[in-house]
């Protein structure tokens, strides 16, 4: 894909990315569902493998999920002032929520229905990262390729029963997509 050259360009990419950045309660993962549905499916400017290529690399870098993310799209996306717009807008809103709430820790902490609140949106963001899962497992059994596959059920297999911390398994991972995954016949 082409970077993105449209009038108000920046300012859209501000504006959408502060309020994923802004709705991405519950970790940083949920901001794979947040980023698809907005530039992917909404704005068409990046592929669902591109999506999933910088999320694979944001996690694998040392800082913020999110922000590391928002600052290869924007990047991707119109350079490095697409990367400072992007980084801008994904440390605002988080940055804006946790000044207030440090005014008022106090009484938000033990407010009941802020922690009702709060559990809520930890449901919804659960439900969105098993859509994404779902998703991305279908898509790859719709390929009919077994190594793909293996690898999707070997590392949830060893993180799940196991225990193997995630960053081995996205290492090992990375290491069998570098050297079986190479040959188009795997991919």
């Amino acid at each position: 894909m082409e970077p993105v050259q449209e009038k108000n360009f920046y300012w859209k990419l501000f504006k959408s990315t502060f309020i994923v950045s802004a709705f991405t309660v519950g970790g940083g993962y949920i901001i794979i569902p947040l980023l698809k549905a907005k530039y992917v499916d909404e704005y068409h400017w990046i592929s669902d493998e591109e999506t999933l290529n910088m999320v694979a690399i944001a996690q694998s870098t040392p800082g913020i999920m999110a922000v590391n993310t928002a600052i290869m799209l924007g990047y991707r996306m119109a350079g490095v002032r697409g990367a400072l717009t992007g980084m801008f807008a994904t440390v605002l809103p988080p940055l804006i929520i946790i000044t207030i709430v440090a005014s008022f820790y106090d009484l938000i902490a033990q407010n009941e229905q802020v922690q009702l609140v709060l559990k809520g949106m930890q449901c919804g963001a659960t439900a969105l990262l098993l859509n994404v899962a779902i998703d991305l497992l279908i898509k790859q059994f719709s390929k009919k390729l077994i190594l793909p596959i293996v690898i999707i059920v070997g590392t949830f297999i060893a993180n799940v029963f196991f225990d193997v911390n995630i960053m081995l398994l996205v290492a090992i991972d990375g290491v069998i997509g570098f050297f079986l995954l190479r040959d188009k016949k795997y991919s």
